[in-house]
C-alpha cells in the first residue's frame, strides 16, 4: 500500500469490549489503530468494559461516556476523536466523528423479538424512547458520521433520521490472504452464537454428498450444542471444530476451501465476507443475512439461498462438484473488494 502523508494528528479512537469477547468491531477498532499510527498520526485507544445487563445498566454505560472528559491530555488538544459502536459515540468532542459499527440493536430493529430483552411493555418502551433520544442526541454531535455498511446506514437513518456516509471498513492485512486450491471442505468463521446459524451449515451437511467436510472456526455459547448437533446428525468425521486460532492458520483454511458459508441473521457488515473474497473464495448466504448481501450476488461471487438446509445444501454440493465455478466466483468477488484498502478510508475519515 502506498502511505499518504498528512499532518500529524492526536487521535482518540473510542470503543467498548465485552471482556474476552472479540469479534469484527475489535478487529476494526484495532485495525484503525494500525493505520493511523502508519501514516504518522500519535493514536490512543478508549476502551471502557460493556455490559447491557441487567437492562438499566445501558443508563450507566450511556452516562459514563457522556461524562468523559477526552478533549485534552496533559495540556496538549486531542484533534480528533473516531467514535465506533454504542454507547462509545456518546463522548462529546468538539472534533468527533463517528464511524458507526451499530447501536445497540435489543432496541433498534431487534425490539421486541427473539433476539432481544426488551419486550413491548410500557417500562421498556419508555426505556427504549430515552436511549434512542441519546443515540439521536450524540450522533448529532458528531463533525461527520459515517456508516460500516448500507444496511447500518439504513437503520441510522430509519431509527434517528440521520444520513450517514457508507464507508466499508477495509481487511487488516490483506496482503495475507492467498488462494491455494478449491479443496473439499467448507469453511465456517464466526462466533457461536445463535444469530450467527452455523447449525444450518450442519444441517445442509446432512442432506448433502457425504464427501463433503466442513471445518469451523469460532467459539461461543452455542458450541457445545452445535458438536451435539454434529453427533446426532452423524457428522463427526465431517465436521471439524477448531475454536479460535492463530491467524496464520486462519489464512491457511481460507486459501483451501472450496468456499466460505457465512449467513448470519441480519449481519451489520460481515468481515468474513471479505476475507473470503480477498482468499477469492466463492460466499454462500442467505437471503436475511444483511451486510453480506452488500458484496454477495447470487450466481455471480456466491450464492443466495433462503434459511433452508435443503437449499443450502444443494448449492454447497455444486461448488464441491464444480471447480472452475468455484474459480470464476471468487475472482468476481476478489474484484468487488479488492479497492477497500485503508490509504483511500483514512483519507475519507480524516478530510477537514
Amino acid at each position: 500500500m502506498d502511505d499518504f502523508q498528512y499532518e500529524k494528528l492526536r487521535v482518540l479512537l473510542c470503543g467498548v469490549q465485552v471482556p474476552f469477547v472479540w469479534g469484527g468491531a475489535e478487529t476494526l477498532l484495532q485495525s484503525l489503530e494500525e493505520n493511523l499510527r502508519r501514516v504518522g498520526h500519535l493514536v490512543e485507544v478508549v476502551k471502557i468494559p460493556f455490559k447491557w445487563y441487567p437492562k438499566d445498566q445501558l443508563f450507566n454505560q450511556c452516562l459514563i461516556w457522556r461524562l468523559l472528559d477526552l478533549n485534552e491530555s496533559m495540556g496538549e488538544p486531542i484533534d480528533l476523536l473516531i467514535s465506533t459502536k454504542f454507547p462509545s459515540y456518546l463522548v462529546k468532542h468538539p472534533h468527533k466523528v463517528v464511524w458507526l459499527v451499530h447501536q445497540h440493536r435489543e432496541i433498534y430493529d431487534r425490539y421486541g423479538g427473539k433476539y432481544s430483552s426488551f419486550s413491548n411493555s410500557i417500562p421498556d418502551n419508555q426505556m427504549r424512547e430515552k436511549l434512542i433520544k441519546m443515540d439521536t442526541e450524540a450522533l448529532q454531535e458528531a463533525k461527520r458520521v459515517f456508516a460500516i455498511s448500507g444496511n447500518v446506514q439504513k437503520r441510522c437513518q430509519k431509527f434517528n433520521g440521520i444520513d450517514s456516509q457508507l464507508l466499508y471498513p477495509p481487511l487488516s492485512h490483506p496482503e495475507r490472504y492467498y488462494h491455494q486450491e478449491y479443496g473439499d471442505y467448507i469453511l465456517s468463521v464466526c462466533r457461536l452464537e445463535e444469530d450467527k446459524r452455523v447449525d444450518l451449515l450442519l444441517k445442509a451437511l446432512s442432506h448433502g454428498d457425504d464427501r463433503v467436510k466442513a471445518v469451523i472456526v469460532g467459539r461461543g455459547s452455542k458450541e457445545e450444542e452445535l458438536k451435539q448437533r454434529t453427533f446426532l446428525l452423524d457428522l463427526t468425521g465431517r465436521v471439524e471444530f477448531l475454536g479460535w486460532i492463530e491467524k496464520e492458520r486462519l489464512y491457511q483454511l481460507y486459501a483451501g476451501c472450496m468456499g466460505v458459508f457465512y449467513s448470519p441473521m441480519d449481519e451489520d457488515f460481515g468481515l468474513v465476507t471479505l476475507e473470503a473474497f480477498q482468499s477469492k473464495k466463492p460466499v454462500i448466504t442467505c437471503q436475511d443475512s444483511g451486510g453480506t448481501l452488500e458484496f454477495v450476488f447470487d450466481g455471480v461471487s456466491g450464492f443466495v439461498t433462503a434459511p433452508d438446509p435443503l437449499q443450502i445444501s444443494e448449492r454447497i454440493d455444486q461448488l464441491y462438484s464444480d471447480k472452475a465455478l468455484c474459480q470464476k466466483m471468487g475472482e468476481e468477488g476478489y474484484q468487488r473488494v479488492k479497492g477497500i484498502t485503508w490509504d483511500k478510508t483514512l483519507s475519507q475519515l480524516l478530510q477537514g
